[in-house]
């Protein structure tokens, strides 16, 4: 499977850019790039599904995850296990990335969002 960046529509979700490279690809994993301009943040929420795995590409996100919060910048990593509490936000000037990898697949249906934006 190769996807090109050029193929790969944007989904706005809350303010945050999502590229999802696997969409409809019925893959084991999923990945997607995520952009995070200033001030804008992913709301609390957890994963009945999957696990997640953060790497911050570019730029520095605010991120919590069961309630403590670190500070990540470029090639810092982070891991959120099935049912851990996160969100994350973007508190610079700058723009933010983010690569995504869910395990297994993404599924909307499975992400549960504990407050309101």
């Amino acid at each position: 499977m190769i996807v090109r960046h050029n193929s790969v529509e944007a989904i706005n979700f809350e303010g945050l850019q999502i590229y999802d490279y696997t969409a409809g690809g019925h893959t084991s994993s999923s990945l997607a790039l995520i952009e995070i301009p200033p001030g804008v943040r992913h709301r609390e929420a957890w994963s009945k599904r999957s696990d997640k795995y953060y790497y911050v590409v570019v730029g520095r996100i605010l991120f919590s995850l069961n309630g403590e919060e670190y500070d990540l910048t470029s090639g810092d990593f982070c891991l959120v296990r099935q049912g851990q509490h996160f969100r994350y936000e973007n508190r610079t000037e700058e723009p933010a990335t983010l690569l995504l990898v869910h395990t297994p697949s993404f599924d909307l249906d499975s992400e549960m969002f504990t407050d309101e934006m």
